[in-house]
């Protein structure tokens, strides 16, 4: 029986795309050639399912089963296009705010962040189809749920959607530490995309050349720092305020 979480053998990752399964991602052995694969990869570029090429090593740990070269990991979630999302949020008479998270990779983070993006009314998180923490049950629980509730778009090229949500006539806002406006500045009842990058690398330069504005957290205390999904919940605390 295979795992809730992994699908592996070329017939039932096959039969998990054709299903319409939502995939996080398919490992591929890199030096295995054949028509399955081969097939299966031209199926994964159909329907934009980011895959990676891995040694065999890296199988081997993910399943002591016969893989046949090629898992994948299902995702908790069923993923949307920002490109259909945003429409509808104008349609229903709503201001848009939504969040797009750069490399946001460990999974209690991201579950934590939507678990607040669904407290406080988020439309959306928008995630790059790479470099991004897959959203597994473990996601899915430090969520406590929210992930079946918030509305995740998953893009395959990640900068080509940000230039077109900011064409779309949203302000894009970069929430960086090195801003010297506070997020209590910045006017949250215009539409509005917040960019919020990983702990460790930040926001990538490309996009802070696209975005309108910056801002950080006031803080008073020494460390000057705050884990990434703590900060998201105060800035869409404090959007909520003048969204409401």
């Amino acid at each position: 029986m295979q795992s809730k979480e992994k699908i592996y053998g070329i017939h039932s990752v096959q039969e998990a795309i054709n299903s319409g399964t939502s995939l996080a991602k398919v490992f591929i052995q890199k030096d295995i050639h054949n028509d399955g694969i081969r097939e299966i990869i031209l199926e994964l570029k159909k329907f934009d399912i980011p895959f990676q090429f891995v040694p065999k090593e890296k199988l081997n740990r993910l399943t002591s089963k016969a893989h046949q070269g090629i898992i994948a990991i299902s995702s908790a979630v069923d993923f949307a296009s920002i490109d259909d999302v945003l429409p509808q949020i104008f349609e229903n008479g709503e201001t848009p705010f939504i969040a797009l998270l750069d490399k946001i990779t460990d999974v209690r983070n991201f579950g934590a962040i939507a678990r607040s993006a669904e407290c406080f009314g988020i439309h959306a998180l928008v995630i790059p189809a790479v470099g991004s923490a897959m959203l597994n049950a473990d996601a899915l629980q430090a969520s406590a749920g929210a992930l079946q509730k918030v509305t995740v778009c998953r893009e395959i090229n990640f900068m080509r959607s940000i230039e077109n949500i900011k064409n779309s006539g949203l302000q894009l806002v970069a929430i960086t530490e090195k801003a010297t406006k506070e997020i209590s500045e910045i006017n949250f009842s215009l539409p509005t995309a917040v960019i919020m990058g990983s702990e460790g690398s930040g926001i990538d330069p490309e996009l802070l050349k696209i975005c309108d504005d910056s801002a950080k957290i006031k803080m008073t205390g020494e460390i000057q720092s705050l884990n990434v999904s703590v900060a998201a919940g105060i800035v869409f605390y404090e959007a909520s305020k003048t969204r409401a």
